[in-house]
């Protein structure tokens, strides 16, 4: 399942994110996959898309963040696979 994660960084937190994943990686399991993700021009949201099984797994990688950045979590699909569902 692709999950769309916008992750809100708390005020002045930018820095302390990109050294962490400098210093620890991402921190997911094994069986969540980083699929994309682009960062706003102001360093104050990013949005990822992510590959996992259950956004329960998805908590177990955004547990390891949330003292720096708050997660909003909306489960998606390709616009391919939107549009066959349409087309039914």
């Amino acid at each position: 399942m692709l999950f769309m994660v916008i992750e809100h960084f708390k005020e002045g937190k930018a820095k302390a994110i990109y050294r962490r994943f400098r210093e620890r990686g991402r921190m997911a399991p094994d069986d969540v996959t980083y699929v994309a993700s682009w960062v706003d021009l102001k360093f104050e949201r990013c949005f990822q898309v992510m590959e996992a099984e259950s956004e329960a797994r998805l908590r177990e990688w955004t547990r390891h963040w949330e003292d720096l950045t708050d997660f909003e979590i909306v489960p998606v699909r390709t616009s391919a696979d939107a549009a066959a569902l349409m087309n039914k």
